[in-house]
């Protein structure tokens, strides 16, 4: 039986908004595109989760922290972690998310960190289903593909011949003409 990576939904105030936290900057526009398109490299997605437990520990380990901190750090990450200059007050709103976050738990109210918990749970549900639907799609594609194959039997490839270059144009003047791209 395979073993699920998803987290255990938490039991206390600390595991609440470690778990919010996380959601937060996992659902957060800028970052995912970055980690997506490995902005960060190769080892992007462990950077955000790095970011993860760096915002957590920062809010433990210096109460005073505030949404202008964390909005700092978010920029600071964004800039030299995945070379992205955000300029879209998206770390502010993410700032101001966590904060408000980190005042519900303080105070035992756990419904919005629960409420984004059930809806990622629903877009892995989601993400599971269609790559899995991605997945039989492929396999027919490929069955398909492999009765074309033997129908076509030998065929010879194709081949393109190689396309003439134009020689630049050059004025009286010395200069070269730049001619456009014909499509």
């Amino acid at each position: 039986m395979a073993t699920s990576t998803q987290p255990a939904a938490p039991t206390d105030a600390t595991s609440h908004l470690d778990l919010g936290i996380t959601l937060a900057i996992n659902n957060w526009p800028a970052l995912t595109l970055a980690v997506q398109s490995n902005w960060g490299g190769p080892n992007s997605s462990e950077k955000r989760d790095w970011l993860c437990g760096a915002i957590s520990d920062m809010l433990a380990d210096r109460p005073e922290t505030d949404a202008e901190d964390l909005e700092e750090v978010f920029i600071q990450v964004m800039n030299d972690e995945f070379d992205v200059a955000v300029d879209d007050e998206s770390a502010a709103d993410l700032a101001d998310l966590i904060m408000e976050i980190k005042t519900q738990t303080d105070r035992g109210e756990f419904g919005t960190v629960q409420q984004m918990w059930e809806k990622y749970q629903k877009k892995s549900e989601r993400s599971a289903a269609s790559q899995f639907q991605r997945v039989e799609d492929q396999d027919q594609e490929t069955d398909e593909e492999s009765e074309e194959d033997t129908e076509m039997g030998d065929a010879p490839a194709l081949v393109r011949a190689p396309r003439e270059r134009a020689e630049p144009e050059v004025d009286d003047e010395g200069f070269t003409k730049v001619v456009g791209k014909k499509r």
